[in-house]
């Protein structure tokens, strides 16, 4: 118990250094804003209890906002994927025949957890974007950054289970 808490911490403080040292940083022509941190709530266990998923998602986001100066909307899009993760899992696994507790790529494979990235992105970015503008002015442009910085997060966290998260 306490060497997942250690495991989970680090990653937690890794994550964010990293999304607010090097990836907020980046930003092509306004579209593409990868956002890795949401990979913490990702990886945590299946079996994560939502009175402690919710929690840890939300002050995982409220971290982020506090380093961005972004008044809540990580806070909300984040505590937002917590909410559907376990539905989320639930419609793309048949979870009874898969006896692995992690969501990492190397346990479920490339298919699932590609699957899973994209629709835990998608919805990220989805409530974190319309949050920012606050508006449907703008619809097809918030939807194209949506779109192309949902694809450039999938990558990268893809991308991060192969070089750092390999057990």
């Amino acid at each position: 118990m306490l060497r997942a808490t250690i495991k989970y911490g680090i990653i937690f403080i890794s994550l964010v250094l990293i999304q607010v040292l090097i990836l907020n940083q980046i930003q092509f022509s306004g579209f593409v804003n990868p956002f890795i941190y949401i990979l913490f709530v990702m990886l945590l266990p299946l079996t994560t209890p939502k009175y402690l998923l919710l929690p840890l998602a939300f002050l995982l986001g409220l971290t982020i906002d506090l380093f961005s100066n972004s008044l809540g909307i990580h806070a909300a899009a984040t505590t937002f994927i917590a909410y559907l993760r376990p539905m989320l899992v639930s419609v793309i696994s048949n979870r009874d025949k898969e006896k692995n507790n992690y969501p990492g790529l190397k346990q479920n494979g490339i298919q699932w957890f590609l699957l899973y990235t994209a629709f835990m992105v998608f919805f990220h970015h989805l409530v974190l974007f319309f949050l920012e503008i606050f508006s449907f002015t703008g619809f097809f442009y918030t939807i194209l950054k949506i779109v192309v910085s949902s694809f450039f997060s999938v990558f990268v966290i893809v991308l991060s289970q192969y070089i750092i998260f390999r057990d």
